[in-house]
């Protein structure tokens, strides 16, 4: 099949980009209330859940990688219906699964394979279509990607006040295989970016070693104090490879991943704030919700969380209005504040109460919203649009470690600092407070020092992939006087 009926027709692809994140995004986040239905009905303990949890949050962050290597290799819409067809094998198995081991496998698979096609199928929707079109797209990632993170807890209430979570999984299930059969009607023959490109062996090895490596010992900070072998060993060592793997990125000749080209003023600054972003939102949602778990019903729990969806939804609607002006630089910026705000009012009272939740909610829909995908439009901009793939794989690794590991390393300080829960809580918020700040202060201190005033993108050349949409002045340029910009990516 060269070509699908519905090939090229931007709403249905837009669609299939959709449902193809949408399930594994959303069920992180709603996850929390029907856990304790799902350790029951498999017989698997609190740890099994975590660890279980855990290794798909690796997977989707080691998916990025593998994305990027196969996407080089091999014909790449091929890839993207081999990647749905897996999507819905693993989702049908997490539904339907009566033992530990096919949940534990399918959710994994989850995990994986929508970062797999976040990275296969994204950047065509980005560049793949007239300029015009890239004002929806923006709107699109921003609602699809936090939208669905926002309504999970309100997901996991609803299905948890029903006693029940196979529905929800069957559910989920069924938008893979409707972001699958819309792959089919949109397929279009895509030949493999660069054939010739070599495997990067040392990448892949240390992207999936660092990543299971950390995420397995984050996740057993559960039932094990920070310092014992089990938990700190192969947290701090994961770590340590991930590093290594953006050095080697660095130095390598032919590098799978463009960190290089990234070291400059405005992507390292979109990225620090990005990162900053995911972290302090996701940890603050999961402490405030593990913080009220005993306090609420679940569906009344859940409700208090609607307001991200909302907040979401308005960052996104201006986002698309500001993304090809120089108000996109000072938007993440405002959205970091609104972020830190939000936190603030959460962490207002001890423990936090219902009207402080749905407001900080709000808030931080609105922060996040407003700072993570703005952030790799400006990371993206810096570089020719023909490497937007490898720039977005970058980011969602660095997002990914940030916003799922920093959370229950955050969730282990509120259950172990201070004399009781509450203010463990409250000692963990203010951590991430200061994570909201610190993106803010960093990232302006970068522009600052590279001496350069928030340029407005020149988007026609950027998707004509000639030039990159602005220049990017090297790190500390103010103090270095150095003026090269570094965009070989291979």
């Amino acid at each position: 099949m060269r070509q699908g009926p519905l090939a090229g027709r931007y709403p249905v692809v837009a669609t299939m980009v959709v449902f193809a994140l949408v399930p594994f995004l959303a069920l992180s986040a709603a996850l929390g209330p029907i856990t304790p239905l799902i350790a029951r009905d498999l017989h698997m303990s609190p740890q099994a859940i975590d660890v279980t949890t855990g290794m798909a949050n690796a997977g989707y962050a080691v998916g990025t990688v593998l994305a990027v290597q196969f996407a080089q290799r091999l014909p790449q819409r091929r890839m993207l219906l081999v990647y749905g067809a897996l999507l819905v094998i693993g989702s049908v198995l997490t539904a339907a699964a009566t033992t530990a081991a096919v949940f534990i496998v399918g959710h994994v698979l989850q995990g994986l394979c929508t970062s797999l096609l976040l990275i296969a199928a994204v950047p065509p929707l980005i560049i793949g279509y007239p300029a015009p079109r890239l004002r929806e797209t923006a709107v699109v990632l921003n609602v699809c990607i936090f939208g669905a993170v926002a309504l999970g807890p309100v997901v996991g209430g609803i299905q948890a006040n029903a006693h029940g979570w196979r529905p929800l999984f069957w559910i989920i299930a069924g938008i893979a295989v409707a972001a699958l059969v819309l792959s089919l009607l949109t397929y279009q023959e895509t030949p493999p970016a660069n054939p010739d490109a070599p495997v990067d062996y040392i990448a892949l090895g240390l992207a999936t070693v660092g990543c299971v490596a950390a995420f397995f010992g984050a996740s057993e900070l559960l039932t094990h104090r920070f310092l014992d072998a089990r938990a700190c060993g192969p947290l701090l060592g994961g770590l340590l490879l991930i590093i290594i793997l953006f050095v080697h990125e660095y130095t390598a000749k032919r590098p799978l991943l463009c960190v290089r080209s990234l070291v400059s003023t405005l992507p390292v600054a979109g990225i620090v704030a990005a990162i900053c972003a995911a972290a302090a939102s996701v940890s603050a949602i999961s402490l405030t919700l593990t913080s009220l778990a005993g306090r609420y019903s679940p569906l009344h729990l859940g409700l208090l969380y609607l307001p991200e969806f909302g907040g979401a939804v308005i960052t996104a609607l201006v986002f698309g209005a500001v993304f090809r002006t120089r108000l996109l630089h000072y938007f993440v910026l405002v959205g970091l504040a609104f972020l830190s705000v939000g936190i603030a009012v959460m962490n207002a009272a001890s423990p936090p109460t219902s009207a402080l939740v749905a407001v900080g909610s709000g808030l931080v829909g609105i922060g996040v919203g407003s700072s993570v995908v703005p952030a790799l439009f400006i990371a993206g901009f810096s570089l020719r649009s023909n490497n937007v793939q490898r720039v977005f794989a970058i980011i969602e690794l660095l997002r990914a470690v940030a916003a799922f590991m920093i959370a229950p390393i955050l969730l282990y300080v509120a259950a172990t600092v201070g004399g009781d829960p509450d203010s463990g809580t409250r000692t963990a918020l203010w951590i991430c407070f200061a994570l909201a700040v610190a993106g803010g202060v960093l990232g302006a201190a970068l522009y600052a020092l590279g001496g350069v005033r928030p340029p407005k993108p020149s988007v026609q050349d950027w998707m004509s992939g000639e030039r990159p949409g602005w220049y990017s002045p090297p790190l500390f340029a103010r103090l270095t006087r150095r003026g090269d910009q570094d965009d070989s990516c291979l």
